[in-house]
């Protein structure tokens, strides 16, 4: 099992950060198609088998804090591997998320940034704490696409890319201090209470999905990490909650392969 998270990538200037992967990694599994109830978008990949694709978190400052460098250099990589799509692991606009649909923020932010060729692909998105520092169905909403068709924006759901599977989990309500230690911030949790409910709900969605996907490689995309050496430390509702989900899939492929690796020989 792959979990990529914004705070357990490399970091590069202000924590913004991007990779190129050539999916090499993962574990098979042999179960039905369906989706549970997780929203479910199809992307095509080359013939041959193989996917390029970038990974980008911590991004949106109008450009600054090295947000173009970035951008610029995401542009040349991508226009090399000749990438499908964009993955963003959220805190997609600073400080405080979108106020709305039309803030201009998304515009300064997104549309005039990644204005390379190579970027003109899908950017598949989920949220992070600064985003529901602002208004989170604006993020969400079908608004978005008709200005930058681009955009893809959930709170969870599974990308299919015929020979990976991406599963997007929406952790920011997973974490205690947003909800005992706000400090100045306003979060918008107003689709998410009642809380527990929610996550139950989330976790069961993610548990399904992972359980009825016929992928050769699945991977987790979330904003914020299991565990880390960075400074924010590991997240313990996620090693308590998420963690034990994603241990349970991985053992049972890997009890389901002993059993075959015996009758083999």
């Amino acid at each position: 099992m792959a979990v990529l998270s914004n705070l357990s990538m490399a970091t590069i200037s202000s924590c913004l950060t991007f990779y190129s992967l050539s999916i090499i990694f993962l574990l098979t599994c042999l179960v039905s198609s369906s989706f549970g109830e997780l929203q479910r978008f199809e992307h095509p990949i080359k013939e041959g088998g193989s996917l390029n694709f970038l990974v980008v978190g911590d991004w949106g400052r109008k450009g600054l804090y090295n947000q173009s460098h970035v951008a610029h250099q995401m542009g040349k990589i991508g226009e090399k591997l000749d990438i499908e799509f964009v993955i963003s692991t959220g805190d997609n606009f600073y400080d405080n998320g979108l106020t709305s649909p039309n803030d201009p923020l998304f515009e300064e932010s997104f549309m005039n940034i990644y204005t390379a060729p190579s970027l003109q692909k899908k950017w598949y998105n989920v949220l992070g704490n600064h985003d529901y520092r602002g208004n989170v169905e604006a993020q969400l909403s079908p608004i978005l696409q008709q200005l930058d068709s681009r955009w893809v924006c959930l709170r969870s759901y599974v990308l299919d890319a015929d020979i990976v599977d991406f599963f997007f989990v929406d952790t920011t309500p997973f974490v205690d201090k947003y909800f005992t230690e706000p400090g100045e911030h306003t979060y918008d949790w107003s689709a998410t209470s009642p809380r527990k409910s929610y996550i139950a709900k989330h976790l069961q969605e993610v548990q399904t999905a992972l359980k009825e996907s016929n992928a050769k490689w699945k991977i987790v995309v979330a904003h914020h990490p299991i565990r880390t050496a960075g400074h924010h430390r590991d997240t313990e509702e996620l090693i308590e909650q998420l963690l034990p989900i994603l241990e349970e899939w991985e053992n049972g492929i890997r009890n389901k392969w002993r059993r075959f690796k015996s009758v083999e020989w």
